[in-house]
């Protein structure tokens, strides 16, 4: 954004009259533009790709399952777009998961509007923005989290590229048939490697493999982003 321009804000979420309420407080802000208000996933990216907002908050339906699958895409579709979740009360898991995807702050639905106001100021400024009641146990849940993708790793690490590459069809649900044709090996031959990835990742399932496998990071994108090793400045809104 230019020296002195307004901040443009895109407003996504399903729930009109809680959007346009927000719409209408927001554009009494000198400082504020509300450049586009969308309901649907695919509706925001593609408005975002076209008005590249500085700011986009993200409402997140947890009944619905709705918002979060959409932040990974803008930010790799509209990299400059710093995203808030706006969510129901204190939920960690979607801050969390939220974050890892790569948001840069959250505000609960019931915080008064000056929150997402200093939240999206915030965000233009590079801080990274997180309910002050929430921030110890984030924390812990990011040490927590840490501590099991570096033991993945670990294990991982004792796999040979032939099991990685068991390990990363296994992941796209392939049985050993299809492992089979993909690699040109025989069936049997698959059911060996699967074995000994099991045993090497101390796993009772091959569901309990690619989960451990996933934790570790071998199958994330360029998108996906661990969020203990964003050096941005944190703060706590409350």
């Amino acid at each position: 954004m230019g020296e002195g321009a307004p901040i443009k804000i895109l407003l996504a979420g399903q729930h009109a009259l809680l959007l346009q309420a927000i719409h209408s407080a927001l554009d009494n802000e000198p400082d504020i533009d509300v450049v586009a208000e969308t309901r649907s996933g695919p509706e925001t990216v593609a408005e975002a790709e076209d008005v590249t907002p500085d700011v986009g908050v993200l409402e997140v339906d947890t009944s619905r399952g709705e918002g979060l699958q959409v932040v990974a895409t803008l930010r790799k579709q509209v990299p400059s777009c710093r995203i808030i979740l706006l969510a129901d009360g204190e939920d960690l898991n979607i801050l969390i998961d939220g974050l890892e995807a790569g948001a840069h702050g959250y505000v609960s639905k019931e915080s008064p509007l000056a929150d997402l106001l200093e939240a999206a100021r915030a965000v233009i400024r590079g801080e990274l923005v997180i309910p002050s009641p929430m921030l110890s146990r984030v924390i812990t849940r990011l040490i927590q989290r840490r501590k099991e993708r570096d033991e993945g790793v670990t294990r991982v690490s004792g796999l040979t590229p032939r099991e990685r590459e068991v390990l990363r069809l296994l992941a796209t649900g392939a049985d050993n048939a299809a492992i089979g044709r993909a690699l040109v090996i025989s069936p049997q031959t698959a059911r060996t490697h699967i074995q000994n990835i099991l045993s090497k990742l101390g796993a009772h399932s091959r569901l309990e493999a690619v989960a451990l496998a996933r934790g570790s990071g071998i199958f994330e994108d360029d998108v996906t982003r661990t969020f203990v090793d964003d050096e941005r400045e944190m703060i706590a809104l409350g």
